[in-house]
Order: structure tokens, then sequence, then C-alpha cells
């Protein structure tokens, strides 16, 4: 299933996202630029709203809320609020719910919160937001559009571009996939560096891998239209599988358990790669057919900002994720260890050190 949706905004988040983030890439420290908590920690009340795909996603969500758990304990605070949307028409009455609750400090998980957290902050200036993969810079001029919103936004270009190069040196068939929930910037920037290293494995090893799902000259491929584990998302896993593919990549939280679906039915051996956290760990009930996870610090991010919040050290300065920071990564091959050779993995280690390094630029609209 294609969708163009929300294409034109896409080009232009990407716009303003790099100028905002021109210079800016590793995870910056806590400068106390807009002051913290009006009370002391035990009064502190931190809150979340999650988008549809809900907090036990076993992935984008589920971290947010760790990272934001994990920041109430280690500060003592209140138990935090969390509200999970149905829809993107929850977002600004879940939102103002948590305003009427007497929260400090807001986060909002999902690049499609932006402009109701945006409303929101403009709304209410003395409150603090956190914006978990969007800068929110809805007119798309390099700056986040309002004082009161720290941004935690991740390259994960990098990461996939491993990922990619992996999947290509482990593929039998020669065909490796990728689909997404939506064709936004925070799903396609995973399968445009898996694409990425799927390239750069055929150059350096004088190999054709394909890609299918994804057509990085169009900036277009397979999307189910939403974030859901339904038919749709196992039928649009299953129409790549049709081509032959052997790696398979699902970009969207929970529609990688219908992938997983679609791999058991199909009765040979793929492998799938996993997004957000390890899914070998948090869904173990898959595990055998991880190849790896591309991993996005969503939890640390989330608990440092919280925690600095809440010692009165609340900083909007962007936190970008990256490898060099260890904001994103892969994750360990686990059982599919042994069907890793030792000279692939020492070529993704040094990969890794090439990027680190600026040896190799991964395009992404979060490079600087």
């Amino acid at each position: 299933m294609k969708t163009t949706k929300k294409a034109v905004v896409s080009g232009l988040a990407m716009i303003g996202a790099a100028a905002l983030l021109a210079g800016c890439g590793a995870a910056p420290e806590s400068n106390g630029a807009s002051g913290g908590a009006a009370a002391g920690a035990s009064d502190y009340l931190p809150c979340m709203v999650s988008d549809s795909g809900g907090f036990d996603d076993k992935s984008f969500n589920q971290l947010g809320k760790e990272g934001l758990d994990a920041a109430a304990s280690e500060l003592g605070s209140k138990k935090p609020i969390e509200v999970q949307s149905q829809s993107e028409t929850d977002f600004a009455s879940n939102l103002q719910n948590l305003v009427d609750q007497g929260c400090n400090t807001i986060i909002t998980v999902g690049f499609l919160l932006a402009p109701a957290a945006l409303e929101s902050a403009t709304a209410n200036p003395d409150l603090q937001y956190v914006s978990i993969d969007d800068t929110v810079d809805q007119n798309f001029d390099g700056k986040t559009d309002a004082p009161n919103i720290k941004p935690i936004i991740f390259d994960t270009a990098q990461a996939a571009y491993l990922a990619g190069y992996l999947a290509a040196g482990t593929s039998k068939t020669g065909v490796v996939g990728t689909f997404g929930g939506m064709n936004i910037p925070t799903v396609t920037i995973f399968m445009d560096g898996f694409a990425q290293g799927v390239e750069k494995y055929n150059t350096d090893n004088g190999a054709n891998v394909r890609v299918v799902g994804w057509d990085r000259t169009a900036k277009d491929g397979s999307f189910t239209g939403g974030f859901e584990a339904n038919d749709t998302a196992r039928q649009t896993a299953q129409a790549l599988i049709d081509q032959n593919v052997d790696v398979l990549l699902p970009v969207g939280g929970p529609i990688y358990q219908s992938a997983a679906v679609a791999i058991q039915d199909a009765g040979r051996e793929i492998a799938l790669v996993g997004v957000d956290a390890d899914v070998f760990e948090t869904d173990p009930s898959i595990g055998s057919l991880l190849l790896t996870s591309i991993l996005k610090g969503i939890d640390v991010g989330t608990k440092d900002a919280i925690v600095a919040a809440g010692e009165g050290n609340f900083d909007v300065t962007p936190f970008i994720g990256t490898l060099e920071n260890d904001g994103v990564g892969i994750a360990p091959y686990h059982d599919w260890s042994d069907r890793v050779s030792s000279d692939l993995t020492s070529k993704v280690d040094a990969l890794k050190a090439d990027i680190i390094s600026g040896k190799i630029k991964v395009e992404s609209y979060l490079a600087g």
C-alpha cells in the first residue's frame, strides 16, 4: 500500500529540522536555561501523552514511558500521569487534560503530536514540554516555535545504515525489504538509512542486493497508513515477502507484529529487523526471527530531560541521538549470532567507527 500523505509537510519539516540542528551533533549538557519545577522534587508532576501506538507497543511509546517512570523514581516525585491516545483527534484533549491536572512537564511522544504540543505550549508558557521525535518547527524557520519546548530527536539513519549493510551481507536471496507506518520523516529516516547501508555493501563487495519497499529517488515506498498491528500491515509485509525478500525491516511500532505473522506464514527463513527498542528483549515471542534492532535511546533521553526538569534545570537545547553519543545504535544479533560471519561483524563495526569519525556521511534530514 503506497501513500504520499503528509509528503509536502514532511519535506518542509526536513528543511526546518536541518536548519535547526546545523552544528548540533552531540547530546547537550544541561545549562538550566529555562528554569525548572516550581516546587521541590516531591511536588513535581511529570506527565506524558502517547501517540496512537499505545504504551504497550513494545517499542516507541513504551520506551518513553519507561524513561518517564525511571525519572520519577529517581526524583522521588509524584506518580506520573500517562494518557494514551487512540487517534490523532485525541491529542489536543489529552494535552488539555494533563494541563488541567497540574502537570509541571508534559512529554509528547511522536512526530504527529507536534501541532497539538505547540498549541498547548503556547497557551501555557509557564509549563515545560518535551517533544520526542520532533523539533516542533511548524513554520519551518529552523527554530523550535515555543521557548518552553525541548526536542528529543534521533539521527536513526546512522544506525539503520549499519543494519542495511548487515542485512545485505546476511541475505541469501539478494533481496531485502522495508515498509513503514506513514511517509513521515521519523519513519522514512530508518528506511533511507537502511537503503544507504545496502548500497554501501554492494559497492564494497561487488554485489547487487536489491531493496524493495523504499525508493530513495522518489522518496516513497510501501506504507500501511497507520501504526497498528492489523491485516493491512500483514498484507504489506506479505507483498514484500512475495518479492523474494529474506530480510525485512518494518518501521512503525506495533506493525512489526504483523510482519512477524507474515514471516511465520511464509515457511522459509526470513530475518526480521526491529526498531526503537531491542525487540528481542521487549517481545521474546518473536525473538528467533530477529537479526537485530535499530535502537533509539528514547528512554534515556526522556529520563535525562525529566530528571533535569525535576531538579530545576530544565534545558530546551535539543538532544540529538547519534552513534557517537549512543543515542542510536543496533542491538546484538542474539539468536542470529551464529549466522553472521565474524568478517561481516568486523565490517559493521568498522563502518560504525567511520560514521562516528565523519569519514562516512550518512544522508538524513538531521545530518548537520
